[in-house]
Order: C-alpha cells, then sequence, then structure tokens
C-alpha cells in the first residue's frame, strides 16, 4: 500500500511493504509502512526528521498515535541506520543524491521476506525534501552519533 505523501509529515526513505515482516502481526498487521521524513511540526528555518508509523483503519489513514512493540523500534533503527548509511557512502554519488530509476536503497531480509528502503520517490516534491533530510541528518550527526556509539556498545555488550 502506498503511504500517502500528502499529509503533513512528508516521507522521504519509506518501506511500504511493512505489514509483511511485522513480527507476530506480519501479513495482518494494520501498520502498512515505515517512514522517515520531515516532521510536521517544523517551523520556518527549523526542519526536524519524524519516523512515522502509517496505521490504515481499511477506510483512511489514522492519526493516532501509537506505541510501537520492541520490534518495531527496532525495525525504524534498521530503518534509520541503513538512511544513514546511504546518505554517509552512495547518496553524493547521485545528482539530486538518489537514481529516480532506481529509488531502492536495500532489501532488509527479515521474517522470510525483506523491508524494501528506498526513497519515496511518490513525493511531489522530493528533490527538495531529500535535500533538506540530507541536511537534517548531517547537522544531527553528534545527536544521532551518540546513541548510535551506546546503541553500539550495548548490542556489543549482548554479544551482537
Amino acid at each position: 500500500m502506498k503511504i500517502p505523501t500528502s499529509l503533513k509529515h512528508k516521507p522521504v526513505i519509506v518501506s511500504e511493504n511493512y505489514e509483511q515482516v511485522d513480527g507476530r502481526y506480519a501479513e495482518t498487521s494494520d501498520a502498512k509502512g515505515l517512514s522517515l521524513g520531515l516532521a510536521q511540526w517544523n517551523d520556518r528555518g527549523k526542519v526536524d526528521i519524524s519516523a512515522k508509523v502509517w496505521r490504515y483503519t481499511g477506510e483512511k489513514w489514522s492519526r493516532q498515535s501509537e506505541e510501537l512493540p520492541l520490534h518495531r523500534v527496532l525495525d525504524l533503527a534498521i530503518l534509520v541506520t541503513r538512511s544513514m548509511l546511504y546518505f554517509r557512502e552512495e547518496a553524493y554519488r547521485n545528482k539530486n543524491l538518489y537514481d529516480p530509476e532506481n529509488p531502492v536503497i536495500d532489501r532488509v531480509g527479515l521474517q522470510g521476506d525483506a523491508m524494501t528502503v528506498a526513497v519515496c520517490t511518490d513525493n511531489d516534491r522530493i528533490n527538495e525534501d531529500i535535500k533538506l533530510f540530507s541536511q537534517a541528518l548531517s547537522e544531527d550527526d553528534e545527536l544521532n552519533g551518540e546513541r548510535l556509539r551506546m546503541l553500539s556498545r550495548i548490542l556489543k555488550d549482548m554479544g551482537y
């Protein structure tokens, strides 16, 4: 199911097949996609990135806030870190920070299927939004880096 691009949250990186890999809810989930994008609460001159789980009621997209089960938090962490790696090592190779002919960044194997990580080419302002997204990632590098180093240390302590 396609994630809407006309709402206040502006998706930049998406996983639109999330219901196929949504933990114990796989194949029956109302969580149809994950996205990282420009936050709906952005003020002039300030750009924040938000993560969103897109829920569909069967009739309309839900505005409801959601507590995230642990596996969804981890799936978002995979989406975040793979996106960060993309912007650090690959995006600069393309004029618009992505290849419109091949917007898929990666397919991450989970639960016998794969979570697709891709640039959201359905966003009609993607060329502008992806630059803002990249800039915000860069500006928050120290903040996010601290958390990634902590996560790395904890994962190593856990044997991963």
